[in-house]
């Protein structure tokens, strides 16, 4: 089956297609999202659907803006996880002997480390910025998905048809991406599915706690400079649930994509949702008495 076979990962995409498309051409029909339009603290209406901020700039505006930078953010750290990852548990796993076990303590030591901390220490004294948040989440997001890969990998190097490209004196880097990556392809997607989402809500969350680029309109400074305003306490509420939205769709989008993943992998899955569904029938279907 194919990825547009599932439902899920369907409705997954066409979701994660919706975002992409507003990252792209929303910013020049919703408007500057920096210009101060009307009074501070303004419900939402006619003249500004989403309402205004507390400094008096359009909600729509900077909901439609912040999507550009905090998808591009997540999206490069995912490819970037799973890379770094990938390089070094096929390395890992091909190589084996003295490489494999230092590289597998250099994963272990990773694991070792506190994410959350790290990731808030980094981002405190490094210069604020998309850029930066992206290092320190590529830093702090690598290593349980090399684990996970070296694991897989080192089962794929033990194939038949791998042990016969080696005694065949085939290079070893064909042997990597010919024979063993290919079979890694849907490890390698839920990988980035969860690195990108990682990434997506650890952004925002470093964001919102001041450790972003505050001057920087993304879906994270967005709720940081709502809590700034004290939404909560004075009930403006537009402040922060578009922006809130639109990362809960943005992760439910990426979860159903994962859905279609797995599915694609394992199409035992798919056929045992197929078949509930007809066994429910059946029962339904089936005369009293």
């Amino acid at each position: 089956m194919t990825l547009l076979r599932s439902r899920a990962a369907a409705t997954g995409l066409a979701l994660l297609s919706l975002f992409a498309l507003l990252a792209l051409i929303g910013p020049w029909i919703a408007g500057d999202p920096s210009a101060f339009v009307g009074a501070p603290h303004q419900p939402p209406s006619s003249a500004h659907w989403l309402g205004t901020s507390g400094q008096g700039q359009d909600v729509l505006a900077q909901t439609v803006a912040g999507a550009r930078v905090t998808l591009v953010v997540g999206f490069v750290v995912g490819v970037a996880v799973v890379a770094l990852a990938a390089a070094i548990a096929l390395t890992a796993a091909y190589a084996g002997g003295w490489i494999d076990d230092a590289l597998a303590l250099v994963i272990n030591v990773f694991l070792l480390l506190p994410g959350l901390p790290l990731a808030v220490v980094l981002a405190a004294y490094l210069p604020p910025g998309p850029l930066t948040i992206a290092l320190v989440l590529v830093i702090t997001g690598w290593a349980w998905h090399a684990r996970v890969l070296r694991a897989q990998a080192a089962a794929v190097r033990e194939k038949e048809y791998v042990q016969a490209a080696i005694v065949g004196g085939e290079h070893p880097l064909r042997i990597v991406a010919v024979e063993m990556l290919p079979n890694l392809l849907p490890v390698l997607a839920s990988s980035f599915i969860g690195a990108t989402t990682y990434a997506i809500a650890a952004q925002v969350g470093l964001e919102f706690l001041g450790l972003g680029d505050p001057g920087r309109v993304t879906w994270g400074t967005n709720l940081y400079w709502a809590a700034n305003d004290a939404a909560l306490m004075t009930g403006s509420w537009w402040l922060f649930v578009p922006t809130g939205a639109c990362i809960a769709l943005v992760g439910f989008a990426l979860v159903l994509v994962n859905m279609g993943v797995d599915e694609l992998a394992d199409p035992r899955l798919a056929a045992h949702g197929r078949g509930a569904g007809v066994c429910v029938a059946t029962v339904v279907r089936r005369p009293r008495g």
